[in-house]
């Protein structure tokens, strides 16, 4: 059985593709553009990253879904939000770590308002990584 490439290849523009998100369309060209239109789910889709990626123009998202063409199918484009969002993370980690150094060495009296100061800012960052595994998710 051939095993079939998983390398990314540029999408022609005159080319029709099936579409990403239903199994039965099919994404035409559409005219004068460097956009696709599916004829099922009525998505445009527009080709990004020297024409390599095409991403759905669409508003019910709050990000942007990407697609690669591997020559048989479409596979999903990770984001950069990961990337992107790590200094972050390790920033506010090394903050509350911080914060928690200090409230060991702190005197017993002042040692509570740092303690909730420090509770609250790993609470914070928690919540912060929450939010970002659940949109690097899709």
């Amino acid at each position: 059985m051939p095993v079939q490439s998983q390398k990314v290849q540029k999408i022609d523009l005159k080319a029709e593709y099936p579409c990403p998100c239903r199994r039965r369309g099919r994404l035409t060209p559409i005219a004068l553009t460097d956009a696709f239109g599916c004829d099922r789910c009525q998505q445009i889709f527009v080709v990004q990253d020297n024409g390599y990626i095409i991403e759905q123009l669409s508003t019910n998202y709050p990000y942007k879904r990407t697609w690669r063409w591997t020559g048989h199918q479409w596979t999903v484009a990770r984001s950069s939000l990961g990337r992107d969002y790590l200094p972050l993370m390790l920033v506010s980690i090394f903050i509350v770590g911080f914060l928690i150094l200090l409230t060991l060495l702190q005197s017993p009296l002042s040692a509570n308002i740092a303690f909730r100061v420090a509770a609250a800012a790993l609470v914070l960052c928690v919540m912060l990584g929450l939010m970002l595994w659940l949109a690097c998710r899709r």
